[in-house]
């Protein structure tokens, strides 16, 4: 290692400052992000720190680091560090990942991180233009990963809005009755009528039909696993939140709990689960391969000829999380979704050539986004391994800039 590198401590070269309290009744709404030991935990009108800066976990989830490029507000539970003449920030976030903070719980009652032992840990650093050109390297991968991640946020939004516009509001339709151009390419628009009939529902699009939903959605299907057989299992804390990807499962035995395949759907029937929005659209899977997790989900699967994105979507609409949420029974803080409710809730049944143009069009907009995630993933394993070699100086610059260029990033 060059004689660029110097040795220090965290605490001569990055001191943490002390967050400060903001209670949830005292915020105002503003543009300003407020964090936690976790991260984000809501916003407020003011930042308590006027620029960039790092954010890490004291209590609770301690030792987490955060980074924002955004003024921000640090609470209590937590250390802060801004910016500084002799260092780049982001290298110093990037620094901070690889010590490990996460494993330096004081022995106390309430565990957490101390500020005197995490100062006290020896580093080694180079010089600031060496910083910034780590930064850049770690920073570009991690720039990229956020890139997909809106992309994907994007692409789902308008997945919805689609489904949404057709088969909630029945735009295109109503936009024929009155005469008005429907903002579909022709060939798309010729598939919706021109007019509307009455149902239990009110107003539908004529030649569609009112169903319950178990004549076009199967509720929980059978699925077979056998006892102690090892298969893919997704945890209910990994369940994605408003979004359709599951990105975290493992193996394990197979013991109780709810089967599913690929193009199933997800949703939490458990309080406050549901209520956050976790579900999923399942297509971890290899095929033919069967899955399982908490007994706590409600397995939905479009029958043909709906597309499998259809029970996706509906899942994600406002009355059908308000009508699974009134129905909802248990004690409080207990209470769950009965999958019998399902067997009388209304549906409006699309025409056969409606649902196949959506299904193409849903169906590429899951692909993309499946793609962007596996792209993110090896993304973030490349810079997982970079981190600590960059860090510890054991890989140069230019060695690692050769590699990501190799990788084809």
């Amino acid at each position: 290692m060059g004689a660029e590198w110097r040795e220090t401590t965290v605490g001569e070269f990055s001191p943490f400052a002390y967050g400060k309290n903001l209670p949830e009744k005292k915020r105002e709404n503003g543009p300003y992000r407020v964090y936690g030991s976790n991260g984000p935990v809501g916003f407020h009108n003011k930042p308590l720190v006027e620029e960039s800066g790092i954010v890490i976990g004291r209590k609770g989830t301690v030792g987490a680091v955060h980074y924002t490029a955004q003024p921000f507000w640090p609470i209590d539970t937590t250390f802060y560090v801004s910016r500084a003449n002799h260092r780049d920030l982001r290298y110093t976030y990037y620094l901070l990942k690889s010590l490990g903070l996460e494993n330096m719980n004081s022995d106390s009652a309430v565990p957490g991180l101390s500020r005197d032992a995490a100062h006290a840990r020896k580093i080694l650093v180079p010089e600031l233009d060496e910083q910034r050109a780590i930064a850049h390297i770690l920073g570009s991968l991690d720039d990229n990963i956020e890139l997909n991640r809106r992309m994907n946020q994007a692409l789902e939004g308008m997945a919805r809005a689609i489904f949404k516009s057709w088969f909630v509001d029945f735009d295109p339709v109503r936009a024929k009755a009155e005469g008005r151009p429907t903002g579909l390419p022709d060939d798309i628009a010729a598939l919706f009528p021109d007019s509307f009939e009455n149902s239990e529902l009110g107003e539908i699009p004529k030649g569609w039909e009112v169903v319950v939903l178990p004549e076009i959605i199967d509720v929980n299907p059978a699925r077979k696993l056998k006892k102690g057989q090892i298969a893919p299992y997704l945890e209910m804390k990994n369940a994605p939140e408003n979004t359709a990807r599951a990105l975290h499962w493992y193996y394990r035995e197979y013991g109780s709990g709810v089967k599913f395949i690929n193009g199933d759907v997800l949703m939490a029937r458990i309080t406050p689960c549901l209520e956050n929005g976790k579900g999923a659209f399942v297509d971890f899977l290899e095929a033919d391969q069967v899955g399982w997790g908490s007994t706590e989900y409600i397995v939905f699967r479009s029958k043909k000829p709906l597309p499998l994105e259809y029970s996706y979507f509906l899942s994600r609409t406002n009355d059908f999380r308000s009508y699974s949420i009134v129905n909802m029974t248990g004690s409080s803080g207990r209470q769950r979704v009965p999958a019998t409710v399902f067997d009388s809730y209304l549906v409006v049944n699309p025409s056969r050539e409606v649902c196949d143009c959506f299904g193409m069009i849903a169906g590429a907009i899951m692909s993309k986004i499946k793609k962007n995630d596996e792209e993110a993933h090896t993304l973030a394993s490349l810079r997982d391994t970079l981190l600590p070699k960059l860090i510890s100086g054991e890989l140069r610059v230019p060695d690692a800039e050769k590699f990501v260029e190799e990788a084809g990033l």
